[in-house]
């Protein structure tokens, strides 16, 4: 790759639209000059397409001066800039002498102190400007690509974030179920193989489903219940009939994308602090139904409420609730209100996701809605 290849293509853009700006300047006077003031003087053309030629490069050289100077402090890159004009004038103005004056004789100290006080005049902002104008698109380039890499980070800090989330949700399946459904999957053997088989099968569905979410930011919502069910199946082994689970589900809204797991943290709580504990257990309730605001999903049960060990009041640290609501806001927004309700008798947590209206989702998150709403239905395990 050659050096000017190396150079950003926005770069090479400003620079040649500066320098056909000067060509049709240079190229006008050098023009008016030729036919009005020296009328047939071919030097005048030459002198032009020099003064042209001396622009370009000057101009070049700002650019990379600019550059150089981005790296330091304000203070440093202000003075640096007011002795860059300075010298970008003398630079210029020795160079017009040389071809206005010096070519035609005039020599001498009295000659260029002449000229030069006339070119103090209102004719020495052309050469100020050439080097404010460089430098003010320079700084304007600068921008814009400061702002486009800000973006640019933002949005791969969303990414990161979404992918240290997923991570983090895969974790909750922990290594206590796990061990417990090993367990669990022990004991059966000993009395029904064919048990022991469909635990089996239903743990290979919980973990491949977790390990596979990670494939694409959201599923079907049908497929996150199966998951949630086949979870459900896998705790019922070990606590038995003191576990039951009961779904009010809106069929309307089973095709709709959710962001995967996003429904085990609240289940996993209901199970470990409100059923489990409880000497007579308890019955978990999942709804899913179409509202106003979109779709509401609610879990709950009752179990010991705030009565159990570890209050879930909306206030606790778990990390499985506080990456349920992270995740939904990253999500759908800010607006979406993630409650949890505890009662002495249970507790309940509830979200709404609004409709696709509300909020621009990604390219790859096509949330569907159905219209046509179907009967709800109501499914116990």
């Amino acid at each position: 790759m050659s050096i000017i290849e190396r150079i950003p293509k926005s770069y090479r853009t400003a620079y040649l639209l500066i320098c056909s700006w000067y060509a049709f300047n240079y190229a006008l006077s050098t023009i008016i000059e030729w036919q009005v003031f020296r009328p047939y003087t071919t030097s005048v053309l030459w002198n032009g397409l020099y003064m042209f030629e001396a622009v370009c490069i000057f101009i070049a050289l700002t650019l990379l001066y600019s550059y150089w100077l981005i790296h330091q402090n304000l203070v440093f890159q202000i003075t640096g800039h007011v002795l860059g004009l300075i010298l970008y004038f003398m630079s210029m103005s020795y160079i017009s002498y040389y071809f206005d004056y010096y070519l035609d004789g005039l020599v001498y100290f009295d000659d260029w102190k002449e000229y030069m006080l006339n070119l103090l005049s209102w004719d020495a902002m052309r050469f100020y400007d050439q080097y404010i104008i460089a430098v003010a698109i320079f700084y304007i380039i600068r921008y814009f690509e400061y702002i486009q890499r800000k973006d640019k980070e933002k949005s791969q800090l969303a990414l990161k974030n979404k992918e240290m989330q997923l991570a983090l949700l895969k974790s909750q399946i922990n290594p206590h179920f796990l061990f417990n459904t090993l367990n669990s999957i022990s004991t059966l053997i000993a009395s029904s193989k064919e048990k022991a088989r469909k635990v089996i099968t239903q743990l290979s569905d919980v973990f491949r489903y977790a390990l596979d979410s990670h494939s694409g930011t959201m599923v079907k919502l049908y497929d996150e219940l199966d998951f949630i069910e086949n979870y459900v199946k896998i705790q019922q082994v070990r606590f038995g009939e003191r576990l039951k689970y009961v779904t009010e589900i809106d069929q309307s809204c089973t095709s709709m994308e959710v962001p995967p797991m996003i429904l085990q943290p609240l289940v996993e709580n209901s199970v470990k602090y409100g059923i489990g504990p409880k000497d007579d257990g308890g019955t978990i309730r999942l709804i899913v139904k179409p509202v106003d605001e979109g779709v509401y999903f609610e879990v709950s049960d009752n179990g010991l409420g705030t009565n159990a060990a570890k209050v879930l009041d909306g206030k606790s640290s778990g990390i499985g609730l506080q990456n349920s609501e992270k995740r939904l806001k990253s999500i759908f927004g800010k607006s979406v209100k993630f409650i949890v309700a505890p009662r002495e008798d249970g507790y309940t947590v509830k979200f709404t996701i609004p409709p696709i209206e509300t909020y621009k989702p990604n390219d790859h998150q096509e949330y569907q809605l159905i219209e046509n709403l179907k009967p709800t239905t109501t499914n116990e395990v």
